[in-house]
């Protein structure tokens, strides 16, 4: 079994402490809760049910997790990456845009509209969205090439930052008037000093 460790002092594998086998349990290999739909009454409309190897430790070292993710009415995952897993998704109900966009210097989208039972693949790393289009809510499911695969939502990182970036760098990079950066950085995180 992958979760355990084979050794007799404490061994720390990606971060999380090996279990000896003769102490494991079912319990190690379960994680219950995923038919309970995510609540979706936030700005995005969405919500994200994450079992990673925090939620369920069976999965330490087998390079794997889950994710249920809830969509309100025209609700949305926003622009994110994973740092460290590819992510395959599969829509359980509703219609989905869907896309990522390729590193430079292409900056390539590749977009899809997913219907029920229809599945869509966003490689390691690479920034990607889903969003619902319909007016009833939607579900899907994806699986992630990682155990821990960590998520950055764009925004949120870039205005929101602790502390925050400077007014003068993001004015520059997104080619934006101070005001407009100084009322994102409120709305993602602290007051601006501009």
């Amino acid at each position: 079994m992958g979760f355990f460790c084979l050794f007799i002092f404490v061994v720390f594998v990606n971060g999380k402490l090996c279990k000896d086998p003769k102490y494991a349990v079912a319990n190690d290999f379960l994680f219950q809760g995923l038919n309970i739909p995510g609540n979706t009454e936030n700005p995005n409309g969405s919500n994200v049910t994450l079992v990673n190897v925090d939620k369920l430790p069976g999965l330490n070292t087998l390079g794997i997790s889950l994710a249920r993710i809830d969509y309100a009415p025209y609700g949305l995952n926003p622009p994110h990456t994973h740092p460290r897993a590819t992510e395959i998704l599969v829509v359980m109900e509703g219609t989905l845009l869907v896309g990522f966009v390729t590193s430079n210097p292409d900056n390539k989208l590749f977009s899809k509209l997913l219907y029920k039972g229809d599945v869509f693949v966003f490689p390691v790393g690479l920034i990607h969205f889903q969003f619902n289009v319909g007016r009833a809510p939607a579900l899907a499911f994806a699986g992630l090439g990682s155990q821990n695969p960590g998520a950055i939502t764009i925004a949120n990182a870039v205005f929101g930052s602790k502390p925050l970036i400077p007014v003068d760098v993001l004015q520059k990079a997104f080619q934006l008037d101070a005001d407009v950066v100084a009322y994102l950085q409120r709305r993602f995180g602290e007051p601006s000093n501009y």
